[in-house]
């Protein structure tokens, strides 16, 4: 599989584990939080697979998005560009990465819903996290192309 096969495929997963409903029972904050955890792992993974795509041509090392997304890191193009948008707070990058960031870190990404226990209609930040995931996957996918158009010229 290419390395932009891999990133279309990893895309495509994440959006789908986003698709999936969390059920009608008592496990479906469970299945809520595992389900946008996991496609934020599966974006992760996509964001590693496309920073090996777009530097496919300077035959780089290491391909772990922190040492490319660095600001001291290897001055290519569609890295720069990369790091731009990382810099940017209200950037699909940074909203991301914050929230992989959060991922790692003992607490988790995924929250579970105030009031889940009575019953009560979630409105806070676990309904956020899932439409945050979307607005951030359909965001990239739009950037996606502009990147692999400038790592083609190359």
């Amino acid at each position: 599989m290419t390395p932009r096969s891999r990133t279309n495929q990893l895309l495509y997963q994440a959006e789908l584990l986003l698709a999936v409903p969390p059920g009608d029972d008592e496990h479906r904050e469970a299945r809520r939080m595992a389900g946008e955890e996991g496609a934020l792992a599966l974006l992760e993974l996509a964001l590693e697979s496309l920073l090996r795509e777009v530097t496919e041509h300077a035959a780089l090392e290491h391909h772990d998005w922190r040492e490319l997304l660095d600001p001291a890191g290897t001055p290519l193009a569609e890295l720069e560009r990369l790091r731009s948008l990382a810099a940017r707070p209200d950037s699909w990058l940074a909203r991301l990465l914050g929230r992989l960031e959060a991922l790692h870190s003992s607490e988790g990404a995924a929250r579970r819903a105030s009031g889940a226990a009575q019953g009560l209609i979630a409105v806070g930040s676990a309904a956020a996290l899932h439409e945050e995931l979307r607005d951030c996957l359909a965001e990239a996918k739009r950037e996606i192309a502009a990147l692999r158009e400038t790592s083609e010229e190359w």
